[in-house]
């Protein structure tokens, strides 16, 4: 794949244009092992070269190898927007993002690798930029080669990539809307996170969208990214997801926990241009609010 730009500062290099274009210390390492090209004006070039005002500035990033050990898989897969550099997809609960020990044929990257076969794409790696627990339905961004991956997840640390939730807790929050911020780690003994004094910073603020006497609707926006953030702050102030066995949700309405990502907001990795995606709620949610 090319990336072209015009180079509108006087007196850099031709890595300090790319840095300026997102372009990092270590994706130029990973280009320099991949055979990668720096091309100015058409002429390949080091690094270091000098480049002129109005020059065109041009990466060449070589395809990625498709890994061996990740087979393809041709079960559904709904695709919600794809251009060159990004898919957006719903991936429904009880889905896994990533291979591991447990399924290594079947997870949403296998999907992922047998869509992108299918339409005849060259980079057959994708990368989850907004990864999703198996119990977790929505939408998730994956980029589809390395310089996407390095350049939306530079979004995901500055904070400009957004991702909302709809969950449903048990039992009638009293507040309309709340920051919860306390820090997590790991359990001692277990798989779930806690709130403990020498964890991770963590933040989760959230709006009441619909109360009843069981349960409340809230919409959640992560203003960190710990594991099980959503699930253990909100059990930490007494109110667990429904049907999070994990972190002692109540079993009696869903059989997984009740969260939704359904509102992603990101820049286009390319042009800059805002991307906004939503999707409703999942059939088992919504009957539980009806």
């Amino acid at each position: 794949m090319e990336f072209t730009w015009t180079v509108d500062e006087a007196g850099l290099s031709a890595k300090q244009v790319l840095g300026q274009h997102g372009v990092s210390h270590r994706m130029f390492t990973q280009l320099n092992q991949s055979n990668g090209q720096i091309l100015v004006n058409g002429v390949s070039v080091k690094p270091s070269v000098k480049v002129q005002l109005g020059d065109t500035l041009t990466l060449v990033v070589p395809v990625e190898p498709a890994d061996p050990e990740v087979p393809v898989s041709s079960a559904p897969l709904q695709v919600i927007n794809e251009d060159e550099n990004t898919i957006v997809v719903l991936k429904p609960a009880g889905l896994t993002s990533v291979p591991g020990p447990s399924n290594r044929t079947d997870t949403l990257v296998n999907r992922v690798k047998g869509h992108l076969v299918d339409t005849g794409d060259q980079n057959l790696v994708p990368h989850i930029i907004t990864r999703l627990d198996r119990d977790t339905s929505g939408l998730v961004l994956i980029a589809k080669h390395r310089l996407a991956n390095s350049w939306l997840n530079q979004q995901l640390a500055d904070h400009r990539l957004k991702k909302r939730y709809l969950a449903i807790v048990s039992g009638p929050l009293e507040k309309d809307h709340d920051m919860i911020d306390a820090p997590l780690r790991r359990s001692d003994d277990g798989f779930d996170q806690i709130v403990a004094a020498d964890g991770k910073s963590a933040q989760t603020e959230y709006w009441v969208r619909q109360r009843c006497e069981n349960w409340t609707l809230v919409e959640v926006l992560l203003h960190t990214g710990r594991t099980h953030q959503i699930r253990a702050h909100f059990r930490s102030i007494g109110h667990p997801l429904l049907g999070d066995a994990l972190y002692g949700g109540p079993q009696d309405q869903l059989k997984r926990q009740a969260l939704h990502a359904y509102q992603l907001d990101y820049q286009d990795p390319v042009t800059d241009a805002s991307r906004h995606f939503e999707a409703d709620l999942p059939a088992d949610m919504l009957k539980v609010i009806k």
